[in-house]
């Protein structure tokens, strides 16, 4: 009887690894510490969060870099299965995909050069601002700076990563970038830019799914409360912040 229990427990495991989910997911890997490539890897804060989500709810993970901008139509094409790219949760995005609970709170952002006798007044006028496409700040400045007239469309410069608008910066192609507060403040640590100001939002992330993807997202909210009941989360803010 032992030697029947060994071989089905065997038998259970090996049906596992050949048939558990394959989740894909997408990610726009250029927005340290939350998602970047280093040594050919994905690492950063949500990579590691979907990592230990997978841990618990059973499945693999296959991870596709591509622009911000492109997360959701890929989600809603069937290309990737979650999208987990410090994602603000907003009120139209949530038309169209479902998310997570949150698990992240942040802000605005503005970087400038560390030696730029620029303030928060680099918003309004003359100056050129950095925005990525399709994220929050793109978003903020062009409903409360572009569309109120304080900012010409032109100064609005948008990019597909926030890799090519640091390098715009400092190369003085443009005057300033917003973006959300984790990452500027990483900016600010490690290259030559610093922020000069913050425009409160309290935006909270969330990891996003195909609109009626029920079972893939009661497993990752799941997996988010033990991850959050355990400490495990906090080690993750620990490592990365």
């Amino acid at each position: 009887m032992k030697q029947v229990k060994v071989f089905l427990s065997v038998l259970l495991l090996v049906s596992f690894v050949l048939f558990a989910r394959t989740v894909t997911v997408g990610t726009s890997a250029d927005f340290p510490p939350f998602e970047y490539i280093e040594n050919g890897q994905f690492v950063g804060f949500d990579m590691d969060l979907m990592r230990e989500i997978a841990k618990i709810a059973g499945f693999e993970l296959k991870f596709v870099d591509m622009s911000f901008d492109s997360l959701i139509p890929a989600l809603r094409a069937g290309q990737i299965d979650v999208a987990a790219a410090a994602m603000t949760i907003t009120g139209e995005r949530k038309m169209v995909v479902d998310f997570s609970m949150p698990y992240w709170t942040a802000d605005q952002s503005i970087i400038v050069k560390a030696d730029s006798d620029l303030t928060i007044t680099v918003l309004f006028g003359k100056y050129r601002i950095g925005v990525q496409t399709g994220t929050t700040g793109d978003l903020w400045c062009t409903e409360n700076l572009v569309e109120k007239g304080l900012l010409p469309e032109r100064n609005l410069k948008r990019y597909d990563t926030f890799i090519l608008a640091l390098s715009d910066l400092l190369n003085g192609n443009i005057d300033a970038i917003v973006l959300d507060s984790p990452v500027a403040n990483r900016f600010a640590a490690t290259k030559p830019v610093k922020v000069v100001g913050i425009i409160v939002t309290g935006e909270q992330y969330g990891i996003a799914v195909k609109k009626g993807n029920k079972e893939l997202l009661d497993k990752i909210n799941q997996a988010l409360k033990t991850l959050i009941e355990t400490g495990k989360i906090n080690e993750l803010i620990d490592k990365y912040f």
